[in-house]
């Protein structure tokens, strides 16, 4: 691996680092939050402290070009790096101690959206913009963001774009690499500022509905209210939020193909109409269950359903009431949609209902050999033959995902935490959810948590970020190896 190449690339990711804190910064300083003002300012410092060594030990020349693993370093170390600066603020201003600041800023940058922090309405707006951008930094990717605005990586670049982008497959959009990440990026600032207007439409201060927008884009689900949503008590916001949450758990890439070849690009995609299937039959079950169980008007509970499954299947976590409150089968239907996630290709979370689908194939194949052991078969998604790498790298990510949850859950048992409340909040925490159900509820927050659950909670979002395997390569002691030749 060559390291010059790479601390040269993660000294431009700490010095952008540096420069996204400068509207906070300028936020603090113009409304005289000198507390604030002071904590970015040290924050900036420290980018650009940490930019001067990398370059010094790093750089780049023209004919540098990424391999895999340079590609693999960069993005790991890269997320590593600019999620512990961006807990600077966070500290040196006093707001969280050293570990909350810690799990506040890794929560936002991986787009968990769970907080520490019990009361959001005493931070000042500049702590509340910095925790938003943490989210919206985060949605997309750190580095695709980076790579769509700076100069051209290489012929490797296309590595750090598979290890950063989510689900099974890592579709390409145009020839060249830089320009897909523009294209993403793109639509990814325009469905941001068309969030935030339909927000200001619906009645939200220009200051709300970007922070709000930021984060629902991002799906990442940080609010600047301790109620979030139902501080509002606003219908019209609230379906405008589902809606966005619901388009954010579309496949970003699916959006800029049909920017090219038009809208029944979306209508046409499998995976995406699996999705909203999901959404529509947990949305109406739900909406029975709290009219049956709870006497609800239809009305108010199709309008919470809708909310809730959107909110939660794409990751984001905002909470309109306390869907903790909810009969049982309610919270089942809730807990499912959290755990499968949106769509491949999306800011959301979860599993992915793309590997869903091909996992239900890869079994309906089996199925099939079995009876028919001289024919071959293939699976199939959007009409295109699907490699059985492909397939089978589904069903090693669901396994991966299933032991990190008994995993983490098991450590929090081992810290005190009883075993539905571990189990809930691991599945919240390695689907990007945020809230969960009893000690993370819709009405709590992981300050409850031990501090040793804490420090490893930072671990499993990071991990569930960058979809476990990423994180694990870059930890096995042959990925450092001077002689093997990737």
């Amino acid at each position: 691996m060559n390291r010059r190449i790479v601390a040269g690339l993660l000294g431009y990711l700490t010095l952008s680092c540096g420069a996204a804190m400068l509207p906070p910064f300028i936020l603090a300083a113009t409304t005289e939050e000198f507390n604030g003002a002071a904590a970015f300012l040290l924050s900036i410092f420290l980018c650009l402290a940490a930019t001067f060594e990398l370059e010094r030990f790093g750089g780049l020349q023209d004919k540098d070009n990424l391999g895999a693993r340079e590609g693999l370093a960069i993005t790991c170390l890269g997320w590593l790096l600019i999620s512990i600066l961006g807990l600077v603020p966070y500290f040196a201003g006093g707001y969280l101690s050293l570990l909350d600041s810690m799990v506040e800023s890794f929560s936002g940058f991986s787009g968990t959206g769970a907080t520490v922090i019990e009361d959001v309405e005493i931070l000042p707006r500049s702590i509340l913009l910095w925790r938003s951008m943490s989210n919206w930094f985060g949605g997309l990717g750190i580095v695709v963001i980076f790579m769509a605005i700076m100069p051209q990586f290489g012929r490797g670049a296309m590595f750090i774009l598979k290890a950063e982008s989510t689900g099974p497959t890592k579709d390409r959009q145009m020839p060249r690499i830089r320009d897909n990440a523009k294209a993403l990026f793109l639509v990814y600032v325009f469905l941001t500022v068309l969030c935030a207007g339909g927000y200001f439409l619906c009645g939200l201060e220009p200051f709300a509905a970007i922070n709000h927008a930021m984060t629902t884009i991002a799906t990442g689900g940080y609010g600047i209210y301790n109620d979030t949503v139902n501080q509002y008590g606003n219908v019209y916001l609230e379906y405008c939020m589902a809606f966005f949450m619901i388009v954010s758990s579309g496949s970003f890439a699916m959006y800029v193909v049909a920017c090219k070849r038009g809208v029944g690009v979306i209508f046409r995609n499998t995976e995406f109409r699996t999705y909203l299937m999901i959404i529509f039959v947990a949305a109406i079950v739900i909406a029975c269950d709290l009219v049956i169980e709870m006497e609800s008007s239809p009305v108010n509970a199709l309008r919470a359903s809708i909310f809730h499954v959107a909110s939660l299947s794409s990751t984001t976590g905002f909470v309109a009431h306390d869907f903790d409150m909810y009969p049982p089968l309610s919270k089942a239907f809730l807990m499912m949609t959290m755990f499968l996630g949106g769509c491949a290709g999306s800011t959301a979370g979860g599993l992915k209902v793309a590997r869903i689908i091909l996992l239900f194939k890869f079994v309906g194949l089996i199925v099939r050999q079995k009876l028919h052991p001289n024919v071959v078969h293939q699976v199939k998604l959007n009409g295109r033959t699907i490699d059985e790498d492909v397939v089978y790298g589904a069903a090693k990510f669901f396994f991966a995902v299933v032991m990190l949850d008994v995993l983490f859950a098991a450590i929090m048992m081992f810290d005190g935490i009883d075993f539905v409340n571990a189990i809930s909040v691991s599945v919240s925490t390695m689907a990007s959810v945020g809230p969960g159900f009893g000690l993370a509820g819709a009405t709590s927050t992981y300050s409850l948590l031990p501090s040793f659950s804490k420090f490893c909670a930072c671990g499993f979002m990071f991990l569930s970020r960058l979809e476990i395997f990423t994180v694990l390569a870059i930890c096995s002691p042959s990925f450092w190896n001077k002689s093997r030749n990737w």
